[in-house]
């Protein structure tokens, strides 16, 4: 056997390695978004067992979010301390379990406190899907790595509305939960099986990125005007998403008077088409690379296209259902296609050991906005507004994100060492 082909069998098979973890991951996230929509589908049934009101849904949202939150920093940086394989097993066992702890509940406050359970496991997934396409992509195929993780928010969320209307219609909801929490924990053995770390020999340049940012502390990270800009932007966007995502079942039950068996056969739609914006934003985005453009074109001119896409949903509630589904199919396509490239920044700027803390803070400004804006929208619909106003500012969120981020979060491209050193210098 010659050098030659020696050679092409180990880049075939690095090759098939990569694209490997990147599926494990993918199914990673659409458990995970199958888990969060659980409750959303599952609420009607759910209230013929537990009161729950308009505010009160808002709150189980806000506790998942909340938790969310915070885990998306702790567990970013407990990635980056800890490293990704050992990491992600934690953190889906964590949130498997506590979405099979639903199915035993009683009242109000079980389900709260399990949702807030929820959100703190399922906290650490983007943070450990991103070290996966840090530590393992090329930079030119980083963005339609992630757009295919990201993918995963449609596949989970596709399958939401048919799977559990028809555990609900044949077992009832408690089985929903169970059933969910299974999955999770195979997963877990899955990767545990499965995943390795990258043993591939750094470059002395990137070893020495990757020891400087270690000494970064997350107060620096955190007062770099990009990450702020990053933060803030996902901040904006995902008060939007978390509301779309969290809200649709419920107003096609509330506002166009369909019961589980229209929202299993209709809100799997704009599910669909979000995993589709997904893949292509990123497939988009790096195609523009490979034809020689600069990182920061690649990636800002998906966005920018993405964000001025995001108005049809103003137009929701002025016309008939079907249509309705095709503007939230377009949102959503759109949306998620904005996600991944959000999420791919923090590997296309940081070095991996910092990537861990800095996409952790950048979803936490996403669900901290969820979170927020999940409140305001329920204390609305509680005090008589309609879903129109709702839906009016939903559709600003992102080309406000945009702006700020094409105006104050300079270029986008990879840190230096001498980068680094003036964030520790400025501290």
């Amino acid at each position: 056997m010659t050098m030659a082909t020696t050679m092409r069998g180990e880049r075939n098979r690095l090759l098939e390695t990569r694209w490997y973890y990147v599926v494990l991951v993918t199914a990673a996230i659409a458990i995970s978004y199958f888990d969060r929509q659980t409750i959303s589908v599952a609420i009607a049934a759910i209230q013929r067992t537990i009161p729950i009101s308009e505010q009160q849904f808002s709150y189980l949202q806000t506790a998942f979010l909340l938790a969310y939150a915070a885990m998306y920093v702790a567990g970013g940086r407990l990635l980056d301390r800890i490293g990704t394989r050992r990491g992600f097993l934690l953190i889906m066992l964590w949130w498997s379990l506590a979405c099979a702890l639903h199915g035993f509940a009683r009242n109000f406050t079980w389900l709260l406190g399990m949702r807030f359970l929820l959100g703190m496991g399922e906290g650490g997934a983007f943070p450990a899907a991103t070290r996966v396409v840090a530590e393992w992509m090329p930079r030119e195929q980083r963005s339609t790595a992630m757009g295919l993780i990201n993918a995963g928010t449609a596949f989970g969320s596709v399958l939401a509305p048919p799977l559990i209307g028809a555990l609900i219609l044949n077992t009832g909801w408690r089985s929903v939960f169970f059933v969910a929490g299974a999955i999770g924990l195979a997963w877990t053995l899955w990767w545990a099986l499965s995943y390795r770390n990258n043993p591939a020999t750094l470059t002395m340049s990137t070893q020495d990125a990757r020891l400087l940012a270690e000494k970064l502390s997350l107060r620096e990270i955190v007062g770099v005007r990009s990450v702020q800009m990053l933060v803030f932007a996902k901040f904006m966007s995902d008060s939007a998403w978390f509301f779309l995502l969290f809200w649709l079942p419920k107003y096609l039950y509330d506002a166009r008077g369909f019961d589980v068996k229209h929202v299993s056969y209709y809100a799997w739609i704009p599910y669909a088409a979000s995993g589709v914006g997904s893949f292509l934003g990123g497939y988009f985005s790096a195609r523009l690379l490979q034809r020689g453009r600069s990182l920061n074109f690649s990636r800002k001119l998906v966005l920018g296209i993405n964000a001025a896409t995001m108005p049809v949903v103003m137009l929701v509630p002025f016309v008939p259902v079907s249509a309705a589904i095709f503007l939230f199919s377009l949102a959503f396509f759109s949306q998620q296609s904005w996600s991944g490239l959000i999420m791919t920044i923090p590997a296309d700027v940081f070095p991996l050991s910092a990537v861990g803390t800095v996409s952790g803070l950048v979803g936490f400004g996403g669900s901290m906005g969820g979170a927020i804006f999940g409140m305001i929208a329920g204390r609305m619909l509680q005090h008589g507004f309609s879903y129109t106003a709702l839906f009016f500012l939903v559709g600003t969120f992102h080309i406000i994100g945009f702006l700020a981020l094409a105006w104050l979060g300079g270029r986008i491209q990879p840190l230096r060492s001498k980068d680094i050193r003036e964030i520790e210098s400025l501290a």
